[in-house]
Parts: C-alpha cells; structure tokens; sequence
C-alpha cells in the first residue's frame, strides 16, 4: 500500500505566501491555500476534498505541485494542450477520403449512407485512427480536405451502369 500524500514542510516564507493567498483577489490561489494548509496538518486528500468543495485528484494534484515547485506551483498554468497535431493527419486523411468514396455496406455497415459517427466506427476498424474518435474529429478532416459533409454523403455511386441515365430520367 501506498503511503499517505501529504505537502513538505512549510518553511516561514512559504507560510507567510499562502497566509496572504487566503485573502488575494485570485481566487485560483485562495481555493489552493486551504489545500495546502490541510495537508500540512497531515489531513488526507479525501477529507480535504470535501472540506474544499473539490475532487479528491485536484487535491493529490496541488500537493504534487507543491512539493515540486513550491508556491509558485500553485499559480494557474495553462491549459493548453501541449501538442496540436491532428488526430488525422494528411495520410489518413487521404485514407478517409478513399473510404468515403465507397459504400458502408462494404465495411459490413447496414446502411448505403455515410454519418460522420459511422466515418469514425469504420476508420477505427479499419486500423486509420489507433482510437474511435469524434465525428468531429471526422468533419474537421473533411474541412482539411476542403469537402462539405453534405456533399461528401453523394459521393457513393451506384453499381449499376445504367444509373446516370435513370437518374436523369432518360429511362424510366
């Protein structure tokens, strides 16, 4: 079993910062400083998660943060996501196109039509995404592509050889 989490000790500097971040305007630093004093108390992450009004990993977190990098650890970090490559890149997404350009039912799918739901089921299946992914995911490659979704739809021909002269009424 694992030990219990709890901070480091609070040096005197330490103490004072967080005893000012009670009562700042930030309300990121007054929610974190009631965590981090519990835990010097040797509270454990679940009481403290509920004594705050949080989730029990958002405790665990502020801990680790703190024992890292101190009270500069409990400032807001970004949240942007640290890579912003494409789920789908310009291989699948050529791959995707090749797909869409034939019918469902040759993917063993019970309907003619494609949805981007069912776009994501046959790229999974077919190894193009390592994941099932959003539809999206789907319409933003098909934007990369430059293809409306509507149109993409209409891609699918019919087998039969006669079915551009039926559908411009020519026969019957």
């Amino acid at each position: 079993m694992t030990p219990p989490l709890f901070i480091r000790p609070l040096t005197d500097d330490e103490r004072l910062q967080l005893e000012a971040d009670r009562r700042t305007a930030d309300a990121f630093r007054v929610r974190r400083a009631p965590i981090v004093f519990a835990s010097a108390r040797r509270m454990l992450p679940k009481p403290i998660a509920q004594l705050v009004g949080c989730s029990v990993q958002t405790v665990r977190n502020v801990i680790h943060a703190f024992n890292e990098q101190g009270v500069e650890g409990l400032e807001r970090q970004s949240n942007r996501p640290k890579t912003v490559a494409p789920v789908l890149d310009a291989g699948k997404c050529e791959r995707l196109q090749h797909i869409l350009h034939q019918s469902p039912r040759l993917y063993g799918k019970p309907t003619g039509v494609w949805t981007l739901a069912l776009a994501a089921d046959v790229c999974y299946a077919q190894g193009v995404t390592e994941r099932l992914v959003s539809d999206e995911t789907i319409r933003r490659a098909l934007k990369r592509l430059e293809t409306n979704w509507k149109r993409a739809k209409h891609w699918i021909t019919s087998p039969d050889p006669h079915s551009v002269r039926k559908k411009s009424g020519a026969i019957a």
